[in-house]
């Protein structure tokens, strides 16, 4: 076997990161816009020692869950080269989206937690009811999407990258996307080479985001509208709480997400001591540490974060909290802790909740060991990525804690993406 060869498939099952598992000539072949159960007709693109990759061609035999792509562009009958990316569950029907999502993050504790568990996904509506008004508008998994990057190549050309691509892909339709944020990226005729954000916080009004490309220097390739000397600070809402954050700075994506998980984590911990030390750790905007602090009354607070805006509109938003918003990074963060806290602040702690978000990648084991060493008595760890999750929660578990529970939820419809708050008991 090797790379250009057109083979007929039986896949199998599903694999962390939008594709599916299929064998071929003793390999582990990988690929993606297909279904277990299914055989299709793939071509082969890559070959390693233990395992193949292949693009999806054609469907010889379907599965019952496939349906007719939500984005047509995306779909099978399409080639693979000209496919955009960002919607690859969105050939299966939502109900097994969500059985399959749930299967990853069972796969991935079975594997990197050295744990069992039994979850299901849920939806938004499950969670806040479906007459909530970020929700009802949204029955099939579609027109959730509050944010979107858009990309523009060195030829004028706008849209998302090719699946698996950096190649631009003009679309007629972005409907994983708000109705009003489609109707401005489908306006969009001309740019700067770079990266466009289309931002529609709680007003309604959608903010157009322009990042030129900036050769030379990979690390900050995309900058900020040069004209505008300060970020834009708009308003986002939960519940009836205000949040303050920069337009271009990190707010959930799924316009019922932020509500979702704040449920979640307020379900997820209860009632927390009024007399201990909570930490909120890569906390963005305060968003969990608000819920941290309703649950903890005049408890002591602090919330953590590298970016400073961020840390900035942390403060404000917690104010009637008296909570303290430190900028660093959470690794060093805790080890300045480690090192000057009193016995009295680690008793506090000991009391106290650790909550953590962090990025894709997880927060990784020197972090993991060093929340440990502080003592909390409860972890919530909120996730976005199954894999660094599990393996997160098999540090803390080598570290003295135990999975109390866990919860996941589709946030991100038509996607492999899947969100999870797990709670762990020292």
């Amino acid at each position: 076997m090797q790379s250009g060869d057109v083979v007929d498939l039986d896949v199998t099952g599903v694999a962390h990161g939008g594709v599916f598992v299929a064998r071929q000539e003793g390999l582990v072949v990988f690929v993606p816009d297909a279904l277990p159960g299914e055989r299709i007709r793939a071509r082969i693109t890559d070959v390693k020692k233990s395992f193949a990759r292949a693009e999806a061609l054609e469907v010889l035999d379907a599965s019952p869950d496939r349906r007719a792509h939500v984005w047509a562009q995306a779909d099978i009958s399409v080639a693979p080269e000209a496919r955009p990316g960002g919607a690859d569950f969105g050939h299966i029907t939502l109900t097994r989206q969500r059985a399959l999502k749930a299967q990853v993050l069972r796969e991935a504790f079975d594997k990197f937690a050295g744990t069992s568990i039994d979850v299901a996904v849920r939806g938004p509506e499950d969670v806040l009811g479906a007459d909530h008004p970020v929700v009802r508008d949204a029955e099939d998994g579609s027109h959730y999407r509050t944010r979107v990057s858009l990309h523009v190549d060195g030829d004028g050309r706008i849209g998302p990258f090719a699946a698996r691509s950096h190649t631009v892909i003009p679309v007629e339709a972005h409907p994983l996307a708000t109705p009003e944020i489609e109707e401005v990226a489908l306006a969009l005729r001309s740019a700067p080479e770079g990266r466009i954000d289309l931002v529609q916080p709680a007003d309604g009004r959608v903010r157009s985001i322009r990042r030129p490309a900036r050769t030379g220097d990979r690390r900050r390739r995309f900058a900020p509208k040069p004209e505008r000397a300060e970020p834009e600070t708009v308003i986002e809402r939960v519940g009836d709480r205000e949040f303050q954050v920069d337009a271009g700075g990190f707010w959930q994506v799924h316009r019922a997400a932020a509500a979702t998980l704040d449920r979640a984590v307020r379900d997820a911990l209860g009632e927390l001591s009024s007399d201990a030390w909570h930490l909120d750790l890569y906390g963005g905007v305060g968003l969990f540490a608000a819920a941290l602090g309703d649950l903890a009354g005049h408890a002591r607070l602090t919330t953590v974060e590298s970016e400073p805006r961020a840390t900035a509109h942390a403060e404000r938003n917690l104010e009637e909290f008296g909570a303290e918003a430190v900028t660093a990074r959470v690794d060093r963060f805790l080890s300045r802790v480690s090192s000057q806290a009193s016995l009295f602040d680690r008793e506090m702690l000991t009391r106290g909740v650790t909550l953590l978000d962090p990025p894709r990648s997880g927060a990784g084991r020197e972090v993991v060991e060093a929340i440990a060493d502080l003592g909390s008595s409860r972890v919530a760890y909120v996730a976005c990525d199954p894999v660094a999750l599990a393996r997160d929660v098999g540090y803390f578990r080598a570290a003295g804690y135990e999975l109390s529970g866990i919860q996941a939820y589709d946030l991100f419809p038509h996607s492999h993406h899947v969100e999870a708050v797990a709670v762990l008991t020292r």
